[in-house]
């Protein structure tokens, strides 16, 4: 028995609670009927439940309103004394040795001779046991002493801490290792994640046995510096350094550059422009030092620094990468010269410059690719103006609450994620949707930190933190989504793992090889074996799918679709199979009234306001079509009295003393009427095939009217009296602008197969296949059902795409290659639910979606086999004399590190537009 209170009023929040109670005296149906008219005096009593079974009563409520005390004294006044109910305690026991259903039986059986153990639910695939309990009767060490009874051993479990620290000089795979190496010799890490294309480090660890300085001061160990770091959950939209890309070529290391190049020039001047200045400065040790060979070495010296520097500390770090073979190669070269009189000063110092040159052209690459990350920050403002007792002032958007009340004038962005509770404005959401029209937005309804309010005034309600909001949420999802590798990313990784170390071994080898077997020179040799260790590094190679799955990723946030992880990028770029939902997803999952068919007299109008006057009074989502309708002609309803509900039938009530009907054909049968030979005076807009009788013109509803429209996918209602038939209306789910075509769109990208599958029957579902123009649909489906198609699918293709919108749809979204969340904007569930969600409520960023992960996988493929082949064919070259060490530093790493970042950012610049 459940009866629900009407005594609220229009201050009422939407805010209730819930107190259950025990009323042991209450044993049958007259004592719960008496308890609840008692209950139901209260204000604020939202809905009682009183259950003779188990003599409980559950009562929700207005906590403004009323509370707990006064429920208990109401059901004291109808005679019945009251036991309170405590609220058990919860407690999760983990228990890694519990690994079948008889351990989890034998732990049950144990814990339950316990007194005051409401609920035990163990889980043997994740080897934990929940056990709900009476406080005042036991507690978690009586259970853990049960458990380890038992036999089984629980597992204590230990406090973890994330931290982020921003080291934006770590731009490329080599310096990633290397900090990895130092942060090895930490303890109480429990994972270690660097990001080159990012600038960051990301450290989850045992606060009890480390400190964030301590990570600081390894990452510094290795030669980086950091400059910034937060806490996970505590960081706002401001927390990285964003440093323009340019200011690369103003910094120290710049200059030093500068500097050893302008040396190198002077030397090369001297040499060969003025050889009469080449005067000898040093003679000793059977070597002479002339003015050319000191403008080399000062060249060695400003650009080689840092590279030296670095080496240094991979030496420390035992990280083989390519700062320590260059400074392995400067170093040989300055070491063969001085010792063994081979005149290497210019080649060393070409290496150091070029080399230095082509490590700031990566950081200037990787720079820009980092800033597209870096637009997203800025979409929201730092500061609001918010309204507290009474008083505007400005905050920084970290210090203002959940609750407060932002003032967002015409022009300003919006800084918080809220509520519209005052004014009205168009929101330009496409920094957030990729909606290109602005949207209306009045009260109540929601709207996004980072949006732009274009012309009104708007007061909004903050509900969100800024670190909490939608624009935060993306942006970690961002940066997140490099996190886990791609398939390409994998194969990289594990062939440089090989590839740098054979390449050094044949380095080495080439510079005793070449003069011991072939008669070369130690010169020849050696300047080979330098060649090559320039070419054995892989950063293009490594560094090719991340930089090109980040700005992927992000290109398609600033256009309303937030890809989850680079494996999803990935696999959507080898779908060949897209299933949708239909309700919400190709419809618009909101009923409207599509046809007015008047028949004996009445005009459109007439009949549109009798529905509507009947229909206000019904809760069925037919009826509120008819409401909108009316409301959009700007029709008022008229009053009606004796309203009834004829259940499956449609409803009745009374209009000026004459009772009017509203509801299916099967209703108005019942009344009398003929459908078969209805009289009709006007042409309802329907081509309709009229005939001839003694009486005038008349229809077969049932034969052609009626069928037609079902056929279309509507619903049919008829609208009369008793005695005269005065029209019927259609009511449809209507199909989404744009939805035709986006099928037509994938299909001209490749997409093989477009299916539809949806719960609703079979006419409607056809009806709405045929409008859309997908390939297949599948009818009257479960939700388990749907799964099972996508399982189907899955067999029959290299790929599944299923969009849905992210909550009903969720498991067939999590069976699918990849889930598609439609219009997930502020909604937590969409965007944990999918691997991808449309932001907008639109279909048409499909096929952008589409076409930007099957470009991003092409462009992921270009990288990896460009630098892979042009570093083959160039050490192929060296032994042949074909390659000098210019060649390889300008080409194979320079070159290659700024080739595959600007194709990488090619996808930074397709827009929505280009696909559909």
């Amino acid at each position: 028995m459940s009866r629900k209170s009407d005594r609220r009023t229009p201050s009422e929040t939407n805010e209730v609670e819930t107190a259950v109670v025990a009323v042991p005296e209450m044993d049958c149906l007259s004592c719960a009927t008496k308890i609840t008219k008692s209950v139901e005096s209260l204000a604020g009593t939202e809905a009682i439940d009183p259950q003779v079974m188990t003599g409980t009563v559950t009562v929700t409520y207005h906590p403004e309103q009323t509370d707990q005390t006064a429920i208990i004294d109401r059901i004291e006044a109808a005679g019945y004394s009251v036991q309170s109910i405590p609220k058990p305690e919860s407690a999760t026991f983990s228990v890694p040795e519990m690994d079948c259903p008889s351990c989890a039986s034998k732990i049950t059986t144990s814990v339950e001779q316990l007194p005051g153990i409401e609920a035990i639910a163990p889980e043997v695939t994740t080897g934990t046991i929940h056990v709900e309990y009476e406080s005042s009767q036991t507690d978690t060490e009586k259970i853990s002493e049960r458990i380890e009874a038992a036999g089984y051993a629980i597992e204590t479990e230990h406090p973890e801490r994330t931290d982020t620290f921003d080291v934006p000089d770590m731009d490329c795979p080599s310096c990633a290792g290397k900090i990895e190496n130092a942060l090895d010799t930490c303890e109480g890490i429990f994972s270690c994640d660097t990001q080159p294309t990012t600038g960051t480090v990301i450290v989850t660890y045992d606060p009890d046995t480390a400190t964030q300085s301590d990570f600081i001061t390894a990452i510094e160990g290795a030669g980086y510096a950091v400059e910034g770091s937060r806490t996970e959950g505590s960081k706002s939209q401001e927390t990285r350094p964003r440093e323009n890309p340019s200011a690369v070529w103003r910094s120290t290391r710049a200059l030093k550059v500068y500097a050893g190049a302008t040396f190198l020039a002077l030397g090369l001047a001297v040499e060969y422009l003025v050889p009469s200045l080449n005067i000898v400065l040093a003679n000793g040790f059977g070597q002479t030092i002339t003015l050319t060979e000191v403008f080399y070495i000062v060249g060695i010296i400003a650009g080689g620094e840092s590279i030296i520097r670095n080496g240094y500390y991979s030496a420390r770090n035992l990280s083989l990468d390519i700062d320590l073979l260059m400074s392995l190669g400067i170093l040989g070269a300055v070491t063969a010269s001085l010792i063994f009189g081979e005149a290497l000063y210019f080649e060393g110092g070409t290496l150091a410059v070029l080399f230095s040159f082509a490590q700031l052209m990566e950081r200037y690459s990787m720079g820009r690719a980092r800033s597209s990350l870096d637009e997203l920050m800025e979409l929201a403002p730092e500061t609001a103006t918010v309204r507290r007792n009474g008083d505007e002032q400005t905050l920084h958007i970290d210090a203002v609450r959940v609750g407060d009340v932002v003032i967002v004038r015409p022009g300003d962005k919006i800084p918080m994620d809220g509520e519209v509770i005052d004014g009205e404005s168009a929101v330009n959401q496409a920094p957030i949707t990729g909606e290109s029209v602005p949207v209306d937005k009045t009260e109540g309804q929601e709207v996004y930190a980072g949006t732009i309010n274009e012309e009104g005034y708007l007061e909004v309600r903050v509900t969100s933190t800024a670190a909490e909001n939608t624009i935060a949420r993306i942006i970690e999802m961002v940066e997140d989504a490099q996190r886990e590798k791609t398939d390409h990313e994998q194969f990289v990784d594990r062939f440089a793992s090989y590839y740098t170390p054979v390449v050094v071994c044949f380095a080495v080898a080439l510079v005793f090889v070449q003069p011991l077997v072939f008669d070369a020179t130690w010169r020849t040799g050696f300047v080979h074996g330098l060649t090559l260790l320039v070419l054995a590094c892989p950063c293009a190679m490594v560094i090719s799918t991340p930089v090109s799955v980040v700005s992927g990723i992000t290109s398609a946030a600033k256009n309303g679709v937030l890809i989850k992880s680079g494996p999803d990028l990935e696999a959507m770029g080898g779908v060949d199979v897209i299933a949708f939902d239909k309700t919400g997803t190709l419809t618009k999952g909101e009923l409207t009234v599509t046809d007015i068919i008047p028949l004996e007299g009445p005009s459109r109008k007439e009949v549109l306001r009798t529905a509507q006057s009947l229909e206000a009074r019904s809760k069925h989502p037919i009826a509120s079509a008819i409401s909108d309708a009316a409301a959009t002609a700007g029709i008022s309803k008229r009053s009606i009295t004796n309203f009834e509900s004829l259940t499956g039938k449609g409803v009745t009530g009374t209009i000026d003393d004459e009772q009017y009907y509203v509801g299916k054909p099967e209703l108005f049968e019942d009344l009398g009427f003929n459908l078969d030979h209805v009289h009709i005076a006007t042409d309802g807009g329907v081509a309709m095939t009229t005939m001839e009788c003694d009486h005038g013109q008349y229809l077969d509803l049932m034969a052609e009217t009626v069928p037609k429209l079902q056929n279309d996918g509507k619903t049919v209602v008829f609208i009369g009296t008793e005695d005269r038939l005065l029209g019927l209306l259609a009511v449809a789910d209507e199909v989404r602008p744009g939805a035709r075509q986006t099928v037509e769109q994938l299909h001209e990208q490749g997409i093989e197969h477009v299916v539809m599958l949806t719960g609703d029957n079979e006419r409607t579902a056809r009806a709405i296949a045929e409008q859309v123009g997908v390939d297949e649909y599948r009818a009257e489906l479960l939700p388990d059902e749907k799964v099972q198609v996508v399982e189907e699918l899955i067999e029959q293709s290299a790929g599944v795409a299923m969009v849905g919108d992210g909550v009903n749809d969720a498991p067939a979204l999590a069976t699918a290659t990849v889930g598609i969340a439609m219009g997930a904007a502020g909604t937590d569930t969409a965007l944990e639910t999918a691997d991808v969600a449309l932001l907008s409520d639109d279909l048409t960023t499909l096929p952008y979606l589409t076409g930007l992960s099957r470009t991003a996988t092409s462009v992921i493929r270009q990288n990896i086999w460009a630098s892979l082949g042009i570093k083959t064919l160039l050490a192929i070259g060296v032994p042949f004399g074909l390659v000098n060490v210019i060649m390889a530093v300008v080409v194979g790493d320079m070159g290659m590190s700024i080739g595959v970042t600007a194709n990488a950012m090619r996808l930074s610049r397709l827009k929505p537009s280009r696909f559909f």
